[in-house]
């Protein structure tokens, strides 16, 4: 095992100076698996004030004992190195944070009070390795084993409980049983953890190459409930001549194909909640249910579940347009280049592929042999044709104030509803896009009353209007 120069560097210049020091937890693990680390750690019986004098390049801004030391390292994750002096810890009352920490002179102790015995793994400068837990001997065998008692680790930092399932999938190990019955027994812990460490786990798990094993570990466990407890109305549920599968069984297979195709965050969250809201839509039993407007509902439990979870607005946002719209129409016969028009102006040309990858994993979730039909092949050669399309006001050839100097009217309400029954006639036939054949029809509009051009641009405004509530995140269910 190989340590990188910096790294090195450091572990000599604290052994120089009598202080004992080591390589730490996840970046040895990593090197005992052939796997680069991500990240690295050391620990050392230097105090901060001592480590501080060796490293004059260093902050220390906590009161865990953890120095911060900067290198001129080109790797990122070698330009800050974090080393922090031998300590132990007790009580654990926000079941986050130790209530006290004391240093100690003694490596084993310090890898006492970590989580898990693949991680409690030490190296010298001289590759001697501390491992008092046999993390080796777990490693060989495949298994995740809490430290000591799985109990207290849990109960020391709760959302320990969720990194186990994540490495477990991660590196393809099996809890052992005494710390599977811990996080079982232990699941209601998860409620004192904060939203965003829950939610910062909860995206390493989707990214991850398993992420449909990580949610059943989640639900068989137990913590599923404490997370997304909205999953866990699906189990069971059967659904139409459409499906082989229940409702959740489908939406952890719809996962699963999202991220075999190594599909972006959005597209793994709405592929998980597409079909979120159909127990509470089922109306009727066998084959010939249904799941009437589960779409537009799984966007408000969508917007309530990431709310909830403290997720990005952007992300929110993404994902709950994708949700509201995965039931697009692409039928050859069904879809015209109008259609296809607004399904862009509802959505956006630059959703248009996260939402079809959505499609597919929904299709590959069904138990549909093919991913990509001919028909959704049809579809994306009509988005390529119509993408340069005008979909909005914007994309029109004249503009307010051609149309005020061209009609000669003033600025007022009949003006806004004039480009929207241009834009109306454009969706239909973008031929009509040019600024000769515009002004004609402007001229021809002109001539209704407020009511008719209400009438002409009522349904572009109601979908117009039911994208921007969704979008800007007016849905919340209670």
């Amino acid at each position: 095992m190989k340590l990188p120069q910096e790294i090195q560097t450091i572990l000599e210049k604290l052994a120089q100076k009598k202080f004992p020091a080591y390589a730490v937890g996840g970046c040895v693990r990593d090197l005992l698996l052939k796997q680069k680390p991500k990240d690295w750690d050391i620990t050392t019986k230097a105090k901060p004030e001592q480590i501080q004098k060796i490293f004059p390049d260093s902050f220390y801004l906590n009161n865990f004992g953890t120095v911060t030391v900067k290198t001129k390292s080109k790797q990122a994750n070698l330009k800050e190195i974090e080393i922090t002096t031998f300590r132990t810890e007790q009580k654990y009352t926000d079941k986050r944070h130790p209530d006290k920490i004391s240093f100690t002179d003694n490596v084993e102790n310090d890898l006492a009070r970590r989580d898990f015995t693949i991680n409690a793994l030490a190296i010298s400068q001289a590759d001697k390795i501390i491992d008092p837990f046999k993390g080796q001997e777990d490693l060989k065998k495949k298994i995740l084993r809490a430290v000591g008692k799985p109990d207290d680790r849990f109960n020391e930092d709760a959302l320990r409980m969720l990194r186990a399932i994540r490495l477990a999938v991660e590196l393809d190990f099996k809890i052992e049983p005494k710390t599977f019955k811990a996080i079982q027994k232990n699941a209601k812990w998860l409620q004192a953890i904060a939203k965003e460490r829950i939610r910062d786990e909860l995206i390493k798990m989707i990214l991850s190459a398993q992420a449909d094993q990580t949610i059943e570990l989640l639900k068989e466990t137990g913590l599923l409930k404490y997370i997304i407890p909205e999953m866990e109305k699906g189990i069971g549920v059967s659904q139409n001549r459409h499906h082989v599968y229940t409702i959740y069984q489908h939406s952890i297979l719809s996962l699963k194909f999202a991220a075999q195709r190594k599909c972006n965050l959005e597209v793994r969250l709405a592929a998980l909640f597409h079909d979120i809201a159909k127990p509470q839509t089922k109306k009727g039993q066998g084959l010939n249910s249904t799941f009437y407007n589960h779409d537009h509902l799984g966007s408000k439990f969508t917007i309530n579940i990431l709310q909830r979870l403290k997720f990005p607005k952007k992300i929110i946002e993404k994902t709950a347009l994708l949700v509201r719209n995965h039931m697009f129409v692409y039928g050859v016969d069904e879809v015209t280049e109008a259609g296809v028009r607004r399904l862009l102006r509802r959505v956006g040309r630059a959703n248009m592929p996260d939402l079809i990858d959505l499609r597919v994993a929904d299709r590959l979730g069904s138990g549909c042999p093919k991913a990509v039909p001919y028909k959704l092949r049809h579809l994306k050669y009509l988005i390529e044709k119509v993408s340069k399309d005008p979909i909005s006001a914007k994309m029109l050839k004249i503009n307010g104030h051609d149309i005020i100097k061209q009609l000669k009217i003033k600025p007022g309400p009949k003006l806004g509803l004039l480009i929207e029954a241009l834009l109306a006639e454009v969706l239909k036939d973008p031929k009509l896009n040019t600024k000769q054949k515009l002004f004609e029809k402007a001229e021809q509009l002109n001539k209704l009353t407020d009511q008719e051009l209400k009438n002409k641009t009522k349904k572009v405004k109601e979908k117009k209007q039911e994208i921007d509530s969704e979008i800007k995140g007016k849905y919340w269910v209670k």
